[in-house]
């Protein structure tokens, strides 16, 4: 039994205990190896370090770093026996974790980088660990990837698991995660010319992914978790004491909606990422309203679930915002915002963690025009080096009830989380120059 990340996050019940409950169920499972995804960095590193002194399972990831040492910050792998043959398990997390989570806590106060995920050296690492572990006897060796796969994920090569597999030689099978791609079972060649099994089980538990070593050949399934019906009753007990635990609060109604308010459309296509969605209007029309702003902005990786037509109760809100963060409300020049807004659609149409649902503010993109927007290792702002993208941006003047062209030079107030407006997350440095209220 083995995890590839993003397990304390997804719900309330992550949410809650700050990954405590997640941790418990995990230890009365019992787990081979666990690796670390990015959102296992959304309570920030302390709370980290405080969820695996929990575990029974400690994690286990190669390219997560101290920037001045040679280590690993957890080990960067385990072997386990089974029976008479011994497999190693290999971590390796995304390096956009240094900017997707909370990216003030990988800084020092004068804003130095303090760890690192090994960004620019991620094949030599991870190649360091295959060679190290069949030195130590592995039979086979088997990472626990959290990457993504490039037809799902919009990051580019480093992030894409066949090329970290082409980059490497000695993989016999990754299961990866990250970017919630569904893949039963697929063939990739190495660096060595070798065939590796590729295998992703999707999200939310939504396969139990299955994979059966037989006189060295490699067979993967995925098994769909709502017709496995075999549970376990501790852990059932366990659950039905969790959820008595919380039920009057999470139960608690604070609203009703008419309709569906969606993330996703109704083949289950992702949306949020590169698309409006009425649940991500409503989200920045509820900060610009409770921060009384001229504008409120929400990533649309920071909307996590759908909620139903019907009651909405307090749950259902946790469920959207899982991460525990709170509204900010700043005064940002025009020149801020277009840059924000152009980083924020750099990528778009496809998809974006840092696409903007809007309120108070309109804007068009041309994408005849390449992105010009220009980050540093760390994927920070840096400039724009060409003609913006963004064009055509107004701004709603509550006075005169118009939505006005926007004025770079003009003060304005803006209501977001504190992820962007004091951790300046996915990569918003020009944040840094704002006046928060």
């Amino acid at each position: 039994v083995v995890s590839g990340g993003d397990f304390i996050q997804g719900n309330s019940l992550g949410v809650i205990s700050q990954g405590e409950y997640i941790v418990n169920l995990m230890n009365l499972v019992g787990y081979d190896a666990v690796t670390l995804g990015n959102h296992e960095f959304d309570y920030r590193i302390e709370r980290l370090n405080q969820l695996v002194g929990m575990m029974d399972t400690k994690p286990i990831c190669c390219n997560f770093k101290e920037i001045d040492k040679e280590e690993s910050y957890f080990e960067p792998y385990s072997i386990v026996s089974y029976g008479d043959v011994d497999v190693a398990y290999i971590g390796i997390t995304t390096p956009h974790t240094i900017s997707s989570s909370s990216p003030t806590q990988f800084r020092d106060e004068n804003g130095e980088p303090l760890y690192t995920f090994s960004s620019t050296n991620l094949y030599d690492v991870v190649q360091e660990n295959i060679d190290l572990a069949k030195k130590d006897g592995a039979e086979y060796v088997i990472a626990l990837s959290h990457i993504g796969y490039a037809d799902d994920t919009i990051y580019g090569d480093l992030e894409d698991v066949e090329t970290l597999i082409r980059n490497t030689k000695g993989f016999d099978v990754v299961l990866d995660a990250h970017s919630h791609s569904v893949i039963e079972e697929k063939i990739i060649v190495d660096e060595g010319g070798n065939d590796v099994v590729l295998s992703s089980t999707g999200t939310k538990f939504e396969n139990i992914g299955k994979l059966v070593i037989s006189n060295g050949k490699f067979d993967t399934q995925l098994i769909k978790t709502a017709d496995y019906e075999k549970t376990d009753s501790t852990v059932d007990a366990y659950i039905e004491q969790i959820n008595a635990e919380y039920s009057e609060l999470g139960n608690r109604k604070v609203g009703y909606s008419e309709v569906d308010l969606i993330t996703h459309d109704a083949d289950g296509n992702r949306l949020v990422r590169n698309a409006e969605t009425n649940l991500g209007d409503l989200c920045a029309d509820a900060m610009r309203s409770s921060m009384d702003a001229d504008i409120g902005y929400v990533n649309g990786g920071g909307i996590r679930s759908n909620i139903s037509s019907g009651d909405v109760t307090f749950n259902d809100l946790l469920s959207v915002f899982p991460f525990n963060n709170t509204v900010v409300s700043a005064k940002i020049s025009g020149q801020a915002i277009k840059d924000m807004l152009e980083m924020a659609m750099m990528k778009w149409p496809g998809e974006d963690g840092c696409f903007p649902h809007l309120s108070g503010i309109t804007l068009s993109v041309n994408t005849n025009i390449p992105s010009s927007v220009q980050v540093n290792e760390l994927e920070e702002f840096q400039g724009v080096s060409g003609e913006y993208r963004v064009h055509d941006i107004k701004v709603y003047n509550r006075e005169t009830k118009i939505y006005e062209p926007i004025v770079l030079d003009k003060q304005y107030t803006i209501a977001a989380a504190n992820y962007f407006l004091l951790d300046y997350g996915s990569g918003m440095t020009m944040l840094k120059d704002v006046e928060v209220l």
